[in-house]
């Protein structure tokens, strides 16, 4: 363990945020998941106890550490108690910039003069989120893949002003919990959503212009491009909301009419066609 890192919070209990939390418990750290709802907090704890059951199945993990690792994660839904403690606390929250600039100012206000603050945001910019603090060196991204159990790789993105010794120790965190971390600079999309999201927006394009179907534009990219889940699968999966969120960062900040948003998404995200989410997307779910 980082031992410098022992007490984690995580502000939001959704898909990204549980996640995160699901890693940390079961590297030994102590966790407090925070959230304004009960009722989501209540639905996280039960999705991780879940994918830990699936660890299980696998061989990946015991009983034993399964129950030891659930035993690490405590609820809250008052961000002031829960972070009060902390050496480390990410926010997990949708990807609003408002939203994320309002949690910001919260945990600089909450949380202990030595804590790291980290955003898992996946387009907006560290160095703007680290504006609204007065701990401007202190504050990191660490971008999860999801699902964040499974995936890999955790993009690092430095900020402005971010110390050295926060990046090379945010780094040796996530390594620790089994992520291979990619350290990057703070520009619209970073590495991982400034390449990919342009891809879907494609993808996007070239169903609007009747070039193809869904099934077939995804296929083409599986088959001939070695993808293991097609670009509009795949927005679907991410929530097509997120998508065009991501694309008007990267449209607003790099002033490039290539990044705009396709007419297609934007009808989509308007009717509440969000992906999986929703149930209907670039394709249809049927509900459990």
């Amino acid at each position: 363990m980082i031992t410098k890192y022992q007490k984690v919070a995580v502000i939001g209990a959704g898909t990204m945020g549980n996640g995160i939390a699901h890693v940390f418990a079961q590297s030994g750290y102590s966790v407090n998941l925070i959230d304004i709802s009960q009722s989501s907090l209540d639905k996280a704890i039960n999705t991780i106890a879940k994918n830990m059951d699936r660890q299980v199945k696998k061989s990946l993990m015991t009983e034993d550490a399964k129950a030891e690792a659930l035993g690490n994660i405590k609820t809250f839904t008052v961000l002031s108690e829960g972070v009060a403690d902390r050496d480390i606390v990410i926010e997990a929250a949708t990807e609003n910039v408002d939203l994320k600039i309002k949690i910001f100012k919260d945990m600089d206000t909450f949380s202990p003069a030595h804590a790291i603050l980290a955003t898992n945001t996946s387009s907006i910019s560290i160095t703007l989120l680290a504006a609204h603090t007065q701990r401007s060196s202190q504050v990191i991204g660490m971008h999860f893949m999801n699902p964040v159990p499974v995936m890999k790789l955790v993009e690092i993105i430095t900020g402005y002003d971010t110390a050295k010794e926060v990046t090379n120790d945010t780094v040796a965190l996530s390594a620790y919990l089994g992520k291979i971390p990619v350290a990057v600079n703070d520009y619209p999309g970073f590495v991982a959503n400034r390449i990919l999201m342009p891809m879907i927006n494609e993808a996007i394009y070239t169903l609007y212009e009747g070039v193809a179907g869904a099934e077939e534009i995804d296929n083409v990219m599986k088959l001939g491009m070695g993808h293991p889940m097609g670009p509009l699968r795949l927005a679907d999966f991410i929530g097509l909301d997120v998508c065009l969120a991501i694309l008007n960062v990267l449209y607003e900040g790099l002033g490039n009419p290539k990044y705009a948003p396709c007419p297609l998404l934007k009808k989509m995200v308007s009717a509440g066609h969000l992906g999986d989410k929703t149930g209907r997307g670039f394709y249809n779910y049927a509900k459990v």
